[in-house]
């Protein structure tokens, strides 16, 4: 990307890879004011992937579009969460309350009907203004294997470094749940950068009395 920002320019690139072919519509974004962060790529406004004709028994064509979230998104949020089987469901509320106020923190993908099929929600730390808190991630059955989750974090962490600056990352992991684990280590090494783990919520906090410990991932700082 050019020096010089230049908001009405976007830059179209196929990829091809075997059978399949993307096509990723990137916007130049700002010079990221917090240069604190070895990102190096742009806010991804949508992503298509086809399938060659002979994939097709076997794989469905698809336009997904990495968005932010709006309001009447929540209801299909919270049935992604409560679906994911995984995941603490927070009330339907709580996500309608998300998507308005920590919209800026948070991304969906869309498919060609514009309906989410997963999500990434955060905040910003209130006493650590530069730290990303990724709350919940979850992909819809349908969309799962196809590297979705990783793609949404990445668009993300971009977009947060870009408009405000990122200094580090966090999230907290159940030990049951491995494939967070695989998301956010190989995050973390993707970027280049160290991952701890602390247990930040020990199980006998929780008043269900059944809960497992929270581990608590920092990731960063991120660097140029």
């Amino acid at each position: 990307m050019s020096d010089k920002y230049r908001p009405n320019r976007q830059e179209t690139q196929p990829i091809r890879a075997g059978a399949r072919t993307r096509v990723i519509t990137q916007k130049a974004v700002p010079p990221n004011p917090f240069p604190r962060c070895n990102f190096r790529i742009c806010w991804v406004n949508s992503i298509r992937m086809t399938a060659a004709p002979a994939d097709f028994a076997s794989a469905r064509s698809e336009f997904i579009t990495i968005d932010t979230p709006r309001v009447e998104d929540g209801a299909a949020i919270w049935r992604i969460a409560r679906d994911s089987e995984v995941l603490d469901l927070n009330s339907s509320y709580s996500y309608l309350l998300w998507c308005r106020d920590f919209a800026a923190t948070s991304v969906v993908a869309r498919d060609e009907t514009g309906s989410p099929v997963a999500f990434v929600t955060g905040y910003i730390r209130p006493d650590r203004p530069e730290t990303l808190v990724v709350w919940q991630v979850a992909v819809d059955h349908g969309h799962r294997g196809t590297g979705l989750a990783a793609k949404l974090l990445d668009a993300l962490t971009a977009r947060v470094a870009a408009e405000q600056g990122l200094a580090s990352v966090e999230t907290t992991v159940t030990p049951d749940n491995t494939a967070s684990d695989r998301l956010f280590t190989s995050y973390a090494r993707r970027h280049d950068v160290a991952l701890e783990r602390e247990v930040l919520f020990d199980g006998g906090l929780f008043p269900e009395g059944t809960h497992l410990p929270e581990v608590l991932y920092s990731i960063g700082p991120f660097h140029v």
